[in-house]
């Protein structure tokens, strides 16, 4: 299979063209805004900078509400709000069912090291057994989602973005952080305030996918509509560093275990805390033909945070055939 030059691409990607040097259309257009990377980081740096001095303080509890999976890019996220802005942290992960012991020990180790408070949520194994098994079935999400994260991500996802959202609004939070890796998310979403309109948009969307039985489950995770009158000035701001500061995974790997952090030893390539993610990948591989973070890996690689060679490994490595059989017995299928 042809992948570009340049990032990794393949030529199995939507709508992926090479010119005579195997470049990829994507990466010629990414050239100017690569050019811009690192003025536009130096700004939204000072942006946080900004923000968070308006709203340290203000809030009755927390300054900030974490997303917090216990993977190494939530984990120094975390540990970077905490200690260098001092910022009043609250933690919250989601138990799909599938969190590795080892990422569990390692939500426990760092929460304790850096004192913030943590709270789990954990819906129940049929509702989420039955969001898993469509999405390994089907793709319910539009083809653009589909280009960033495997349907079985993206539903389980849509339920953080969702609880963390509610949580930081009834607990008048102003700020709601995910440690989405420097591929991830552009960085003009980096800073952002929620936009009410929008996420209603975006759950109505979430729900319209799912049949009518784990709709009616998951509206106890979903923003009321009450909400968005009662609270629309309280909204709070979506940030994730990760975005603008310098990234460099072997050393945030390294501060971490300093703290006791170790890395599973039974995920996949791409993830340091879900035991569903190689059959999620799988999935995603079977029925489009490309691994669901080569777009957050090819993001990477044309920044420089990771060698070219080691995003070819996380992203042509076979997934491990005990992980895919181990979700896949989990879920009956």
């Amino acid at each position: 299979m042809k992948i570009c030059s340049r990032c990794i691409l393949p030529e199995t990607f939507p709508n992926i063209r090479f010119d005579d040097r195997g470049v990829c259309s994507h990466c010629h257009r990414e050239e100017a805004a690569l050019a811009k990377s690192a003025a536009k980081r130096t700004q939204y740096r000072e942006k946080l900078d900004e923000l968070v001095a308006h709203t340290k303080g203000r809030a009755p509890a927390y300054d900030a509400v974490m997303a917090y999976s216990g993977g190494k890019d939530s984990s120094y996220t975390l540990k970077f709000l905490k200690e260098h802005y001092g910022l009043r942290m609250i933690a919250l992960t989601l138990d799909n069912h599938f969190v590795s012991p080892a990422a569990w020990d390692n939500i426990g180790t760092i929460v304790d090291a850096l004192g913030v408070d943590h709270m789990t949520f954990r819906p129940s194994w049929l509702l989420m057994k039955t969001l898993f098994c469509v999405t390994a079935r089907e793709d319910i999400f539009s083809p653009a989602t589909l280009l960033r994260a495997s349907a079985m991500c993206t539903g389980c996802i849509g339920i953080v973005k969702s609880l963390v959202l509610k949580t930081a609004l009834e607990m008048s939070i102003p700020l709601v952080a995910f440690g989405w890796s420097p591929g991830q998310a552009p960085i003009q979403s980096a800073i952002m305030r929620t936009n009410p309109s929008l996420i209603r948009q975006n759950q109505n969307a979430l729900k319209a996918g799912f049949p009518s039985a784990i709709v009616s489950g998951m509206s106890a995770y979903m923003i009321p509509d009450s909400y968005y009158e009662s609270c629309k000035d309280d909204f709070p701001y979506n940030i994730h560093p990760l975005a603008f500061l310098d990234y460099d995974e072997e050393k945030i790997k390294a501060e971490l275990e300093d703290m006791g952090w170790r890395a599973p030893t039974n995920t996949d390539t791409n993830s340091t805390n879900c035991l569903l993610n190689a059959f999620a990948n799988q999935c995603h591989l079977e029925r489009h033909g490309f691994h669901p973070y080569v777009w957050e890996i090819a993001n990477m690689v044309r920044r420089g945070v990771v060698p070219r060679e080691e995003g070819i490994a996380k992203i042509y490595s076979p997934q491990i055939p005990d992980q895919v059989q181990y979700a896949r017995e989990k879920l009956g299928l």
